[in-house]
């Protein structure tokens, strides 16, 4: 029997989009048409390989599903996380932009990866805040391209993740308060010293790099209608954050399957539950405090705003899931479950697979949500071990 210890709460949304209608401001944000340029562009980069979708089909049965799908981005690019896709192709637009303006036309991904404009790019310097596996996406993206990188990081990311955007080249800055404090202080030495904000996270006055930053995310979700071959979740867990992320999934696969579309579910922690407050406020809120949770890539009080234009109505439910489900659902995947194979899951890859089994043998949770033998569950394990030293102390 699978079973996770674990308390969840649930919101029902109520204003879910029940006709279906993805309107025209939604698909300005994110579009199975805008996508595609994304998709070509990204697949032409060094080293891009799918990756897997594991059928946990043991998993499954123990915990009374049909199905669970875990999309698995442990090994994405080598930087062990989905946003190896977002923040590099944000870079990429950013440093054709600059350059159209100053050479009078724009330069193509080739022309950026082969060298010819090097000295021009090297001029240029992108910045943003981060948890961890953006800044590295960004500062990856910065070596990768030429260009230079300064992140700035809060005081819960651990060394470890630091270190690990050091080693891209980047000058990482930490600051003494938590995540929305660090993308103030981000943007505010961004405007003083010229450099270009590449945020997963829009607000006021910033919304059209983080629209980049959602193309880059739609290639992971290309490889899985492909790899599903014509069949379609019922259900959706993904993780929430600032809301980049689930706007990006939601919006995509809303574009593509309309009526078709999968229940739509966003986990947060507890502690972290700005779009749970948000849905049950009717308008984006912040979750002040210190936002403490292991999901450390989760960590996040404030709403993306362009990413509420799509989960405001466009996701179902809301959930919130406690501390201890995530060391023995990362446990659980790395020694592999039954006749599964084992994955490499970090603490943030694992709130949506968690939820999803937790809710379906807690009767109230399921009745809710609709979960039942025929349910066939879409996860998304968003990272892999992007802090390896802290990911042993957790599975072992």
């Amino acid at each position: 029997m699978c079973k996770l210890n674990g308390t969840l709460t649930h919101f029902a949304n109520p204003v879910a989009n029940s006709e279906n209608l993805y309107s025209d401001t939604q698909r300005d944000v994110i579009s199975v048409a805008k996508a595609s340029e994304a998709i070509a562009d990204i697949k032409t980069w060094p080293a891009y390989s799918v990756t897997p979708l594991h059928s946990l089909t043991a998993m499954a049965k123990d915990a009374g599903l049909g199905a669970i799908w875990y999309k698995d981005e442990s090994q994405r690019f080598g930087l062990k996380s989905f946003k190896a896709l977002g923040g590099a192709y944000a870079v990429a637009c950013q440093l054709q932009k600059v350059l159209e303006q100053r050479l009078g036309e724009r330069p193509t991904i080739a022309d950026l990866l082969n060298g010819s404009l090097k000295d021009e790019v090297a001029e240029i310097v992108v910045s943003c805040a981060t948890d961890g596996n953006h800044g590295r996406s960004v500062a990856w993206g910065a070596q990768m391209f030429g260009c230079g990188c300064v992140i700035y990081i809060h005081r819960d990311v651990s060394e470890g993740r630091k270190k690990a955007m050091e080693a891209f080249g980047a000058e990482v800055i930490r600051i003494t308060g938590n995540y929305d404090e660090s993308v103030r202080q981000a943007d505010s030495d961004a405007k003083a010293n010229g450099r270009i904000i590449v945020s997963d996270t829009s607000y006021e006055g910033y919304m059209e790099v983080p629209k980049d930053v959602a193309l880059g995310y739609t290639v992971m979700l290309s490889e899985i209608v492909e790899q599903l071959n014509d069949d379609i979740p019922t259900h959706v867990f993904v993780q929430g954050g600032v809301g980049g992320l689930a706007s990006a999934v939601a919006g995509y696969f809303w574009d593509l399957w309309g009526e078709r579309r999968p229940r739509f579910i966003i986990v947060e922690p507890e502690q972290a539950n700005c779009l749970q407050m948000s849905a049950k406020a009717g308008e984006p809120v912040v979750v002040d405090g210190d936002l403490e949770t292991l999901m450390a890539g989760l960590a996040c009080g404030e709403v993306s705003a362009l990413g509420w234009q799509i989960l405001s109505n466009g996701a179902d439910d809301f959930m919130t899931l406690s501390e201890e489900a995530v060391a023995e659902t990362m446990r659980l995947l790395a020694k592999g479950y039954g006749s599964d194979p084992a994955i490499e899951a970090g603490e943030s890859a694992v709130p949506g697979l968690a939820a999803a089994v937790i809710a379906r043998k807690q009767e109230p949770f399921a009745e809710a949500l609709n979960l039942d033998a025929l349910s066939k569950v879409l996860v998304i394990g968003t990272e892999g071990a992007t802090d390896p030293e802290l990911y042993q102390q957790l599975v072992s």
